[in-house]
């Protein structure tokens, strides 16, 4: 999805200042938001990938003027409502208007200790096509829905560094599509295939790649 979340490359954002000493939760609030989406990840509500797709699709006027926390409490929000698991009069409200629906599994506080992040890695169903030193070169991809390819490495042509195994499929779990499993690599660039002539040449930038963003250079 090419919205404003993809800023990778992108200039006149500022730079970024680190905050001393930052806590991890500003407000109350915001650990509350990373408790419920915890919470809802683990009752099998949806998955990561979909987690990540219902950000990119926020209009990007709200992504740019929201925090951190506040980007993903509007996320959760769409999604428990698109799934149908609350109204929005139970959202205005603050509270249960009518019974619940059940989900998968049932969190609480017994089983803490099974939540921990999730596993991804599949059985591979097919050689990979790529061996480390292959010259490769990343599609030109804009898909309207999510992808872990970023804009500024699209149509570029680098150098298999590693195979990382083969892993769900981002771009087919987010849509619901199943898991999918693909090959996933580390291509590196020369920072100048990525930037144009004025970029460092001394510097090389590497990224993780799943195989069908790839074809022979």
């Amino acid at each position: 999805m090419n919205s404003v979340h993809d800023m990778g490359g992108m200039d006149g954002f500022g730079p970024v200042r680190p905050e001393p000493n930052e806590p991890p939760f500003h407000a109350q609030w915001e650990g509350r938001v990373l408790a419920l989406q915890r919470a809802m990840g683990y009752a099998g509500g949806w998955t990561i990938d979909q987690s990540r797709a219902s950000l990119e699709a926020m209009d990007p006027i709200v992504y740019l003027s929201s925090s951190y926390y506040k980007k993903w409490l509007i996320a959760l929000e769409h999604r428990i409502r698109a799934r149908g698991l609350v109204d929005a009069d139970e959202l205005a409200a603050g509270r249960s208007l009518r019974a619940g629906k059940k989900l998968d599994r049932k969190y609480s506080l017994t089983n803490v200790a099974a939540m921990k992040r999730g596993e991804f890695a599949r059985p591979a169903t097919a050689e990979p096509r790529f061996a480390p030193g292959d010259r490769v070169r990343t599609r030109n991809l804009n898909p309207h829905t999510h992808t872990r390819l970023p804009r500024y490495a699209r149509d570029k042509s680098g150098t298999v560094e590693a195979i990382r195994g083969c892993h769900v499929y981002p771009d087919s779990a987010a849509i619901g599509a199943g898991e999918n499993p693909q090959w996933l690599y580390t291509v590196a660039f020369p920072a100048r295939e990525l930037w144009g002539d004025d970029a460092d040449p001394s510097i090389t930038i590497s990224i993780e790649a799943f195989e069908p963003y790839l074809k022979p250079a």
